[in-house]
């Protein structure tokens, strides 16, 4: 008996394994609206549950698996099913709740995916469990998140959009997850929570706190909020909110995504500021509204000596750190079948990398896609032509002439559509400079900083422009203020040097030296900082550094050595400025062992 119990086989109980979908609804700020109105909390999600949630699930067939207060885990037969009931909740939500101010609103975030689950009892087991619980995180208030799964298998059956989210690393998920969010419409006007419907720049700069002990500081906080929404309006293409709608949230904990969803915005702007005896603090951060992912942040000390003139300086340096990190920001989001902005947006952030000449091409690529989305568009033309010339002004390519002519042209459109677009009148100046018409660029430059102060490329590019017409104290003016304007600028490096040659022609040797250096610390692969030093160092007798500096300029740009120095000459149009080129620069490199050929 005892051999035959043995030899039985074991019954296994049947695997209840069962292909789903899963769906995780949460909700934003329970925590927070709890400790609001607890009772009235409540009581709200007990209507919605009563009147919408519950109803809109045994519609579809869905059935609630887990509660946990504030959460809800719901699976259903059918994939539509639970991708319709998703879109009913979250479209009903906001006009059964009322109408309650933005920090009160009650709204959910929603995540759904399809896979095998495992039963155990009331409780549900399986990857894609955890999946939406994770996914969901990644939706703005009001917002679906579903995986590529569920949108292969909806999208061409119901009339829905989906934007692409990119591949997810998700907490505690093995495998990455590729994730699109859907398009929810609300309400009477058709108010859209997916990130592609949002202004791609828009922008809202929340009041930034005063955190010194004396609350008359507050004005000074809020005159920053002030001026950086009027600075950052100015960007073209920027939608910024207002600064009386941005207000309304002083002193408010509100989510992030929330305010994202609320202003239909995509980033945030928040900061402090905060006064100690003389000195004066500021802090910013810039946070992606979709994600909650800060993107950039920096800190600005300063000394009170004139509080506008201080508050004004700050802002400028924020507005442009600002302009040139969402253009960053922008270029890395996922676009399927990129616009004119796409293209610009990445045209930008590869022609941050300004000294690589493949990088500069790569910009002109996408700003020729631009240009082929949208032939009008003043802004692709703009920025077509400013890298065309900026190639021939930094690397000399064979089709010198030709880019010359198309960029001149396409400036002249861009000008012609927007005259009052200090981006067009920047360009001009850009293709004015590669033709040596220097007088002109300047006039051209000054007219792009009067109608943006912050535009600090065509401030650097003006005081270049100085260096070779004069005056040249202002042309180191210009570099100054431009690393004032921009201190963590691709180009700083690249200012240094200008700030180093212009002081070498005025024979201010020791200054020069310390710029250069600075320059070359920053650019070591640049081969006329190495030569400019070389010239220095030579003029004030170090030989040994001189010829060392020279080496590794002539190693660095090889054959094309002598035709670079005269290239370089060959800009100095103003007569006294070229004899103090000759006599200076020029006179020491020869003196540090330079001979023509």
């Amino acid at each position: 008996m005892a051999e035959a119990a043995a030899s039985t086989p074991t019954v296994r109980p049947p695997d209840r394994r069962k292909l789903i979908a899963v769906v995780y609804a949460d909700m934003v700020g329970y925590s927070r609206l709890i400790g609001l109105d607890d009772a009235g909390t409540l009581e709200r999600l007990r209507t919605l549950r009563q009147t919408l949630i519950d109803p809109a699930i045994e519609e579809h067939g869905g059935r609630i698996v887990q509660t946990g207060g504030d959460s809800l885990l719901i699976v259903f037969d059918s994939i539509d099913g639970a991708v319709r009931c998703a879109v009913t909740v979250q479209q009903r939500v906001p006009v059964l709740d009322g109408d309650q101010p933005p920090d009160r609103a009650m709204r959910f975030r929603v995540g759904i995916d399809i896979g095998d689950a495992i039963a155990d009892g009331t409780d549900l087991h399986g990857d894609a469990v955890n999946v939406v619980a994770r996914l969901q995180a990644e939706c703005p208030p009001g917002g679906v998140c579903v995986t590529r799964s569920v949108r292969d298998h909806v999208h061409r059956r119901l009339d829905l959009t989906f934007d692409a989210l990119g591949t997810l690393e998700l907490r505690n998920i093995v495998r990455p997850i590729e994730a699109f969010l859907l398009r929810v419409q609300t309400g009477p006007h058709a108010v859209v929570t997916s990130a592609r419907s949002v202004p791609r720049l828009s922008i809202v700069v929340l009041p930034f706190a005063n955190l010194s002990n004396d609350p008359d500081q507050e004005y000074f906080a809020d005159g920053i909020t002030e001026d950086l929404t009027t600075d950052l309006s100015r960007i073209p293409g920027m939608v910024v909110i207002s600064r009386n709608t941005a207000f309304t949230y002083r002193r408010k904990t509100v989510d992030t995504k929330q305010i994202g969803y609320e202003l239909s915005v995509r980033y945030l702007l928040e900061g402090s500021v905060r006064r100690i005896g003389n000195q004066i603090r500021v802090n910013a951060q810039l946070i992606d509204a979709q994600t909650d992912t800060h993107l950039w942040a920096e800190r600005f000390d300063g000394a009170v000596e004139n509080l506008f003139e201080l508050q004004d300086e700050i802002t400028r340096w924020i507005a442009r750190a600002l302009n040139v990190r969402l253009a960053v920001a922008e270029a890395a989001r996922p676009a399927e079948h990129p616009d004119a902005l796409d293209c610009i947006l990445r045209g930008r952030a590869a022609e941050a990398k300004w000294l690589l000449p493949a990088a500069l091409d790569e910009a002109i690529g996408w700003y020729e896609r631009a240009l082929a989305c949208d032939p009008a568009s003043p802004e692709a033309q703009a920025h077509l032509a400013s890298a065309l010339a900026s190639r021939v002004t930094n690397f000399v390519p064979a089709s010198w002439d030709a880019d010359l002519e198309r960029a001149e042209r396409l400036a002249r459109q861009a000008l012609m559509s927007s005259p009052c677009s200090a981006r067009a009148h920047g360009t001009m100046g850009q293709v004015l400079r590669a033709q040596r018409r220097y007088a002109e660029a300047v006039s051209e430059y000054e007219a792009a900083l009067a109608l943006d102060r912050n535009f600090v490329i065509a401030l650097a590019a003006l005081g270049r422009c100085k260096t070779y017409v004069g005056p040249v104290d202002d042309a180191i003016l210009a570099q100054q203020n431009a690393i004032r304007l921009s201190p963590r600028d691709p180009e700083l490096f690249n200012w240094y040097f200008r700030i180093g040659e212009a002081l070498l022609i005025q024979s201010r040797t020791d200054q020069a030296i310390y710029w250069l250096e600075k320059a070359r610390s920053g650019i070591p692969a640049v081969w006329y900082v190495h030569a400019w030093l070389a010239a220095a160092y030579a003029r004030n007798g170090d030989l040994t550094q001189a010829h060392a500096a020279l080496s590794a300029a002539m190693t660095l740009q090889g054959t094309g050595f002598e035709r670079g120095i005269t290239h370089i000459a060959e800009r100095f149009v103003a007569p006294e400025i070229r004899t103090c080129f000759e006599t200076t620069i020029l006179a020491g490199l020869y003196r540090a062992g330079y001979r023509k050929k």
